[in-house]
């Protein structure tokens, strides 16, 4: 099998330059010597586009984030371009941590990016902890295809922190583990109970999924081809 091609742009937004890596489904040895124009002329009609956001940048997340780089995998095998950037203060990328409403407009400035390189209409929004809760925050004001979060970010957490996370569309994908160490469990219960929201509880996962990445994968590959 081809590898994926990736790439490693910085793009505009509302604080600055926005890093980001750009994983594009393999079909092709040639690709990766196509210069840019005949490469996004492939690029036209991709199954979709996928926005990954990664966990909290105060405590060492970044687009390299396991989970966030599950995520981005687990999509371009499914079809889609996948961007992961990094959020404002980490990497490249500039600016300063924003609680998540800065991060919420970076991730739309992204998909403005999205829309008119890859003519995507309504985006997946994936994320992990606080992207997680970041994309909900993003839900609000664009139409995702689907959602698909991992270890979402809410009520209080470990570290004296809380998160309102909103309300998310009835096919998003939740994705939990039992012995979440923080966000405990019961707290993303108690989020998607009101939404009669189903949750998906990885037993003996806990918060970063080690040595069960491989479930994240194949539970959002089978939920999508139901």
């Amino acid at each position: 099998m081809t590898r994926a091609p990736s790439e490693r742009v910085l793009l505009d937004g509302p604080a600055g330059k926005i890093e980001c890596v750009i994983d594009l489904p393999a079909s092709g040895e040639h690709r990766g010597r196509l210069h840019d124009a005949a490469r996004d002329r492939l690029y036209d009609a991709p199954r979709g586009v996928a926005l990954i956001a990664h966990p909290h940048p105060l405590f060492g997340g970044s687009l390299d984030n396991k989970v966030a780089q599950t995520l981005a995998k687990t999509f371009v095998e499914l079809g889609y371009v996948a961007l992961r950037p990094n959020f404002r203060g980490v990497g490249m990328s500039v600016g300063e941590h924003d609680e998540g409403r800065g991060e919420a407009d970076d991730l739309l400035a992204i998909l403005d990016y999205a829309r008119a390189r890859f003519h995507a209409t309504a985006p997946v929004l994936a994320g992990f902890s606080f992207g997680a809760y970041v994309q909900t925050l993003v839900a609000r004001r664009v139409q995702p295809a689907r959602m698909a979060l991992v270890g979402v970010a809410a009520g209080s957490v470990s570290g004296g922190r809380g998160y309102t996370s909103e309300p998310v569309p009835a096919n998003s994908i939740i994705i939990h583990g039992e012995l979440d160490e923080t966000v405990p469990l019961a707290n993303v219960l108690a989020w998607a109970r009101p939404q009669e929201l189903p949750v998906i509880v990885v037993p003996g996962a806990d918060h970063f999924f080690h040595r069960r990445l491989h479930l994240i994968k194949s539970i959002i590959k089978g939920s999508w081809q139901r």
